[in-house]
């Protein structure tokens, strides 16, 4: 069900989400949480509430997707309410906003959010240098960005000096399985300790550089980052990326070595010596897959934080300078 509300209010907005529930034409009912999304009129916004909708089924929300167009000149404010299946277990308000009223966008959010649950906000694309201090950012406890769209020079940079407990980023989340494959190369015999690493991929990977901080952190060891000679992530035919880090290499004390490799899009080779090489099926994340598992858990993702702070111990090469 899709309600229109053409140049509106948010005392409107909020007075049809009430008479919809009252109507009892609102198919889900327990919210569990408030998301905000900021986005641009340069998203591709149906593209972003399909996101929502398939992410939401898991996390039943009261989703704000905020749309800012032109800051300047007369302010207007249009509305769309998505209900049942033309928005999941969630209610999605669809807001565009032009002129002024785009630079007060805290404002529009306060009186549409749910009473007494958490408040996670999600810059989809571009996002504030600093997301905790933003308007948006100081009323959620939450708050995604997606390094992706950070310049590449300065993205991690960026999201490690900036770092506040609660944040947390996309790129983070696209290496999680990724993570849990590594950890069970790790978990085999023989047992020796890890004294050297080396993590390999594009140079605009902020995952890559994530996996090579979380490493050096949970190993205690210097890592090496080595950019590869691949200019940008391969994606899939949906235009997910692929895997954001193409190999890993693990040396033992006893200078024998763990590599853990791309073979294509859905398959990694996982080589542990005194093993036969093992192929696992790991298919690309979709933005929906990264967003339901960043709002399972709402307290502050200290393992990210552990791995912006092993950044410290990582040294960057370039494949062409070897």
């Amino acid at each position: 069900m899709i309600f229109d509300l053409p140049d509106t209010g948010t005392h409107e907005i909020a007075r049809q989400l009430v008479a919809i529930r009252e109507t009892g034409t609102q198919v889900a009912t327990g919210r569990v949480l408030t998301l905000i999304v900021v986005a641009s009129a340069n998203d591709v916004i149906e593209k972003l509430v399909t996101c929502l909708t398939d992410a939401t089924r898991e996390h039943p929300s009261r989703v704000l997707l905020l749309i800012a167009g032109e800051r300047t000149g007369e302010s207007r404010l249009d509305a769309q309410i998505r209900m049942g299946g033309d928005a999941g277990a969630a209610e999605i308000v669809v807001i565009h906003l032009q002129g002024e009223v785009a630079n007060h966008m805290a404002a529009v959010a306060t009186p549409l959010l749910l009473p007494d649950t958490p408040i996670v906000a999600w810059w989809p694309s571009v996002a504030p240098m600093n997301p905790a201090v933003d308007p948006i950012g100081l009323i959620a406890q939450r708050r995604i960005t997606d390094a992706r769209f950070d310049p590449p020079e300065d993205s991690i940079y960026r999201r490690r000096t900036q770092y506040t407990p609660g944040d947390s980023d996309m790129a983070w989340a696209r290496i999680t399985p990724w993570r849990g494959i590594v950890a069970a190369s790790l978990n085999q015999p023989p047992f020796k300790a890890i004294v050297d690493a080396a993590v390999y991929g594009p140079a605009d990977s902020p995952s890559a550089d994530l996996a090579a901080g979380w490493l050096a952190d949970r190993l205690g060891v210097n890592i090496i980052r080595e950019s590869t000679p691949q200019d940008t992530i391969p994606t899939d035919d949906e235009g997910n990326e692929c895997f954001p880090v193409s190999r890993v290499e693990l040396i033992r004390d006893d200078a024998s070595k763990i590599t853990i490799e791309v073979s294509d899009c859905q398959t990694l080779s996982v080589n542990v010596p005194g093993h036969q090489e093992a192929l696992v099926a790991l298919g690309p994340r979709s933005t929906a897959d990264c967003l339901a598992e960043e709002l399972r858990h709402l307290d502050p993702d200290k393992a990210y934080a552990r791995a912006l702070r092993g950044l410290s111990r990582v040294r960057y090469v370039d494949a062409f300078e070897q």
